[in-house]
């Protein structure tokens, strides 16, 4: 199935229903603040699991206590998709149980 990039439109619907994501440029961000290094350690493993499930893949960033996501589709030119909504859709239903917010 060809993945086709998303309008501007669709895209802010779709951002409507995933509190604490925003478009930054062409990709979608989410930072989230957890416990300890530990914790955000462990929460950066669960989702590369998840990436590698679905075959598509964000840039990760592991602070101290922090992981920064960001997320485009390469194949269509960078552009968003929606598989980058299925995969911020699956790192905020993992997100709860590592105690990140």
């Amino acid at each position: 199935m060809a993945v086709e990039p998303l309008e501007s439109e669709e895209i802010e619907a779709r951002l409507a229903e995933l509190p604490g994501w925003s478009l930054d440029g062409d990709r979608l961000a989410r930072t989230y603040r957890l416990g300890t290094h530990f914790a955000a350690t462990a929460m950066v493993v669960h989702i590369a699991q998840v990436q590698e499930e679905l075959g598509h893949h964000s840039d990760l960033t592991l602070g101290y206590n922090t992981i920064a996501l960001t997320v485009n589709t390469h194949s269509v030119g960078g552009a968003v998709t929606a598989l980058d909504f299925d995969l911020a859709r699956r790192v905020e239903e993992l997100a709860p149980g590592h105690g990140a917010s």
